[in-house]
């Protein structure tokens, strides 16, 4: 093979490009997933995310055999990545992830392809894709004509309108999508600074060589679950027998877990009161947090919960226990992932979110929905869905944002856009309340929540 051609040396050629790729790529990817590349090269960005068990699929027999020899943690097969089945390599289990890397443009069946994948998909399996910006298609072409890039077969330059077209009609949901990557070239200062920085900033953030998406499997078989509800509850005394009786059965067995933090009414006493006379259907119990803030609060409900789905319900009641049906719904039919209570859809009163509160909400909606890639009108409500076994994932990648949030709210979505779940919003009457103030310190908390979004926007936009 001649070298000038070869994967291998257009690789090293253009380094930053690639470089740019595995970071990109270690945002979206957590460690420790198996995982299945198409079209993996060289092995390089399959070795850099430390899959538990990896596998890749390449049709150079020069990129396989510089894995073989470099790569002893992850498996290489040579074969045509258009003619894949796990019959062909020997791969029984579904992955959690699966990688179409810069190599749709020159598939001759996108359709196709992305309708086999499923056959080495499970229902939660993330497919990411990587794919060039068509606006780049002179200069790519001009850089092959210079020596500077690969020689291309026929190349099909396809926008994110047209991957997101084939992957809908293939069964797959866009969940997120971004670009990267305004200088593929290093220049110092230069293109370290525009790549990280600039490339996300409005306009420039459509420019990039790189755009990326990751997706779902839209074909979800309805499920019945268990449910724990978590109220953390601070000098809330008056709503604790109503938040009991008025909560409706949830999936196949409700769990009502009551977390009472440091109330300086009878907040304790009455949760005891109400739990030693409950003869209901649901199953109840109750802790004091020997931290501070709603976030230890809902940790420690979130550890003593048994059920499969985790829910909070702020012990206010200004969300309504009877609107909780809708949020089991829709994680049990699989239209979500992760819900967020929505308190902005329907009319509320301005006892029940003063105008300064609203204009908050709005705001930080907008940040929000730029920070995290998908849509969110109100992220401040307390009302929060999320299934057990993805909060265990959420719970040890915690540490890549640090302990910075006091209320959790902000700790759930950013962690459940790093696991790259499926973010819906569930619309709700939000009610004035009827017992007891507010605990919320209007400028002090907004202070903090500005600082979180600092802290996401390095880590989920300003990434290096």
């Amino acid at each position: 093979m001649n070298k000038s051609h070869s994967k291998i040396f257009y690789r090293q050629k253009n380094r930053t490009y690639y470089e740019d790729l595995e970071t990109i790529h270690r945002l979206l990817v957590p460690t420790s997933k198996r995982i299945l590349e198409i079209g993996c090269g060289t092995g390089d960005l399959l070795n850099v995310l430390s899959p538990s068990y990896g596998v890749g699929i390449e049709s150079d027999e020069a990129c396989v055999k510089y894995a073989e020899n470099n790569y002893k943690n992850i498996k290489i097969h040579l074969a045509d990545v258009e003619s894949i089945s796990p019959e062909l390599i020997n791969e029984k289990e579904p992955f959690d992830i699966i990688i179409i890397n810069n190599t749709l443009n020159v598939i001759k069946d996108v359709q196709g392809l992305l309708e086999k994948i499923e056959q080495f998909s499970h229902k939660n399996t993330r497919l990411i894709i990587s794919f060039h910006n068509w606006l780049w298609q002179p200069i790519l072409k001009l850089g092959e004509k210079l020596g500077q890039r690969k020689p291309q077969p026929p190349e099909s330059w396809l926008t994110p309108g047209d991957i997101t077209n084939l992957l809908d009609i293939s069964g797959w949901e866009v969940i997120k999508k971004g670009n990267r990557c305004l200088i593929p070239r290093h220049i110092p200062f230069i293109t370290p600074f525009s790549n990280r920085w600039i490339s996300q900033l409005p306009v420039f953030d459509n420019l990039g060589v790189t755009h990326w998406m990751v997706a779902r499997l839209t074909k979800k078989k309805k499920v019945t679950s268990t449910v724990s509800v978590i109220i953390p509850a601070r000098n809330e005394s008056g709503n604790i027998s109503s938040a009991v009786s008025r909560m409706p059965k949830l999936g196949s067995a409700t769990e009502i877990i009551f977390v009472e933090g440091h109330s300086t009414d009878d907040t304790w006493e009455q949760i005891n009161r109400v739990l030693d006379t409950y003869t209901g259907p649901h199953n109840l119990s109750k802790y004091r947090q020997k931290g501070k803030g709603k976030a230890d609060a809902v940790w420690l409900g979130f550890e003593k919960a048994t059920g499969e789905m985790l829910i909070i319900l702020d012990a206010d009641l200004t969300v309504r226990p009877e609107d909780l049906p809708r949020f089991v719904k829709s994680m049990e039919e699989g239209s979500a992932e992760f819900i967020n209570g929505c308190r902005l859809v329907y009319p509320r009163s301005s006892n029940a979110m003063p105008l300064l509160n609203t204009l908050a909400n709005r705001f930080f909606a907008i940040v929000f929905s730029w920070l995290l890639r998908q849509r969110l009108k109100d992220t401040l409500c307390g009302t929060k869905v999320i299934w057990n076994k993805d909060y265990q994932d959420l719970k040890k990648g915690r540490s890549y944002f640090g302990d910075f949030d006091p209320f959790g709210d902000f700790d759930l979505l950013f962690g459940a856009n790093k696991l790259n779940l499926k973010i819906a919003e569930v619309p709700v009457r939000y009610q004035e309340r009827t017992y007891g103030k507010s605990n919320i310190s209007h400028i002090k908390e907004g202070l903090i929540l500005f600082k979180m979004c600092l802290v996401a926007a390095k880590k989920l936009r300003f990434i290096r």
